[in-house]
C-alpha cells in the first residue's frame, strides 16, 4: 500500500489477498452453518425413521391388538343387548320351507 496525499493506492496483489481473506471468512462461516444444518437434518431423519419403526412394531404386537380388541368388544357389548332384544322374534320357523310328503310322491 502506498499513500499519495489523501488517496490510498492498493495494487492488484493486495486486492487479491484482501478478496481471498473475505472469501475464506465467508466460506468458513457458511461451512459451519451447513454442517450444523446437516447434523440437525440427520438427527430429525433418524428420529422419524426410529419412531416409525417402533410404532409399527408396537401396532403389530399382540399386547396392542388385545388392547384394541378389548376396547372394541366393550363398545359392541354395550350396544348388543338393545339391538338384539328389539329385533329378534321370540319364536322362529324353519329356515327353508319343507315340502309336504304328498307333493314328493307322484
Amino acid at each position: 500500500m502506498t499513500y499519495k496525499g489523501d488517496k490510498v493506492k492498493i495494487n492488484n496483489r493486495q486486492r487479491t489477498l484482501e478478496n481471498a481473506s473475505v472469501f475464506t471468512i465467508n466460506n468458513l462461516t457458511m461451512r459451519k452453518i451447513l454442517d450444523a444444518l446437516t447434523i440437525v437434518s440427520t438427527i430429525l431423519t433418524l428420529g422419524i425413521l426410529g419412531g416409525g419403526f417402533f410404532t409399527y412394531k408396537y401396532v403389530q404386537s399382540p399386547q396392542f391388538q388385545k388392547k384394541i380388541m378389548d376396547k372394541v368388544l366393550g363398545e359392541v357389548q354395550g350396544l348388543m343387548p338393545d339391538v338384539l332384544g328389539k329385533s329378534l322374534p321370540d319364536v322362529t320357523g324353519p329356515s327353508l320351507p319343507i315340502p309336504s310328503k304328498s307333493k314328493l310322491i307322484p
